[in-house]
């Protein structure tokens, strides 16, 4: 039997969020060496702390999704100097290690969006809507 994954206890998710926050700032601010970066907006969605917070992944995206793939890859070769920024912004013991991997919830919104504006969905939903008034 497989084992059911923990929810991130409430020190998962608040280190998360500082760390989704400061990264925010960081790339507000800082000029990338990287070409692949340079004039991209990116986006971070969530960072998921491990349970020890060494390590923590980040989900990003670049704004209007064009070369994603190039863009994470680019963030993980950058990851050490965002670790650095990080050591210096936040107040914990340790500074987590970054994996950056692709955002793909605005895709599923999509595809979600998709699917309910399909006619069978949606007259469906309309007469599960009628029966309950």
């Amino acid at each position: 039997m497989k084992k059911q994954a923990k929810p991130p206890s409430q020190r998962q998710l608040q280190a998360g969020e500082l760390i989704r926050r400061a990264l925010v700032d960081i790339m507000a601010r800082e000029d990338f060496r990287d070409p692949v970066l340079q004039g991209i907006s990116i986006t971070i969605s969530e960072v998921r702390a491990a349970p020890d917070l060494r390590t923590a992944r980040v989900f990003a995206a670049p704004l209007g999704g064009q070369n994603t793939p190039q863009v994470v890859e680019a963030l993980n070769r950058c990851a050490k100097f965002f670790r650095g920024k990080l050591g210096h912004e936040l107040k914990m013991r340790s500074t987590p290690a970054l994996r950056f991997e692709i955002d793909t919830t605005f895709d599923t919104a999509s595809e979600m969006s998709a699917l309910l504006a399909r006619p069978e969905i949606a007259r469906d939903l309309g007469s599960k809507d009628s029966n309950q008034k």
